[in-house]
């Protein structure tokens, strides 16, 4: 069947399935309080949030042929970043002012993005080596702004980007939709996409035949860097405080796992975005779904392992061929005709 051929058919098979594992080892899986949705699915979106955002920026990155290591510590100093500036308000709780902070905190977000791209797409250093670079030094800028401590704040407008709802959902969840909105429209529905996928496919084919594929490296890589600050932001606020150590720890893995689990492919030339926010939210519902089942903590990361094994080789081909038995007959050999 065409469906069962779908990259994406297993990934929601499996993210549907652990839901409803969700829905029976829960005690409130959905319901409403207060005009708000609550429960194990509600929080599996708003958790979800810092990770749609990161693996959505990824995802572009990845698709010209390239990666970032870096997006951990973006979030860590877009996070020390608001919390430092939001601690020397006289009045936290002011909208105007918070709105300020967190707008310069992904500026500076972007400014990180547009190192990464520089390093990548003007100096020629090559991605993973050139994201390594902020992924460690970054993490020490972040201890630097905060002072090796921890900043705590006291800001609702600030909390209420990760805690908050509107129109009963979470705020954090409805900032990821329209993130995942917005590039969905600006990649399908323009030429953005096909350009992204000639860069990623073959950077001197597209080069000569017009495209400005270093303009375009450096673009995703300051997108990429303004979604991880904006989930850095989220990230901060939920606990209300800038931890430059915690932040944003090993997310790039996450991401990039999220990615492929989406279907995009890591060599660059082809994405997708649906892919994508499937394999974020599947993650997170993983990680949601082992606590609920009652796996050990010290046997966690195994068993998240093993299912994102089995996620892996259910989307291959070959290998449900070989287990399953599914080879294609081959076809009998012509004779070639011989002349009288």
């Amino acid at each position: 069947m065409t469906i069962l051929k779908n990259r994406l058919f297993w990934p929601a098979v499996i993210l549907l399935a652990l839901l409803v594992v969700n829905m029976f080892t829960s005690n409130q899986f959905i319901t409403v309080r207060d005009g708000h949705l609550f429960g194990t699915l509600p929080d599996i979106l708003r958790g979800a949030a810092p990770l749609l955002l990161v693996a959505l920026g990824m995802t572009l990155v990845i698709a010209t042929g390239g990666i970032d290591l870096s997006v951990g510590s973006v979030m860590a100093i877009s996070g020390a970043v608001a919390c430092l500036l939001i601690s020397h308000l006289g009045d936290q709780s002011a909208i105007g002012s918070v709105l300020l902070i967190v707008a310069v905190a992904i500026g500076a977000s972007l400014l990180l993005g547009l190192w990464n791209g520089t390093l990548v797409a003007g100096v020629g250093i090559q991605p993973i080596i050139a994201t390594l670079i902020l992924m460690v030094a970054g993490r020490g800028v972040a201890q630097l702004i905060t002072d090796g401590q921890i900043i705590n704040v006291q800001s609702s407008p600030y909390a209420a980007m990760a805690t908050g709802h509107f129109l009963a959902l979470p705020i954090a969840f409805l900032i990821a939709v329209a993130a995942i909105v917005l590039v969905t429209l600006l990649t399908r529905r323009t030429a953005l996409g096909m350009l992204l996928e000639s860069v990623g496919g073959s950077p001197t084919a597209s080069r000569l035949a017009g495209i400005r594929a270093k303009r375009i490296t450096v673009m995703v890589y300051v997108v990429c860097g303004g979604f991880a600050g904006l989930a850095g932001l989220i990230y901060s606020a939920n606990i209300k405080s800038a931890d430059s150590i915690s932040a944003g720890n090993l997310i790039e893995l996450d991401a990039i796992l999220a990615v492929v689990i989406g279907g995009t492919a890591l060599v660059g030339g082809r994405f997708s975005i649906a892919g994508t926010v499937i394999g974020a939210v599947l993650i997170q519902t993983l990680g949601v779904t082992v606590v609920a089942v009652g796996v050990p903590s010290k046997a966690t990361l195994l068993f998240k392992a093993v299912i994102v094994v089995a996620l892996c080789l259910s989307q291959s081909a070959t290998f449900r061929q070989k287990v399953f038995g599914r080879f294609r007959p081959s076809r009998p050999a012509v004779a070639a005709e011989v002349p009288a």
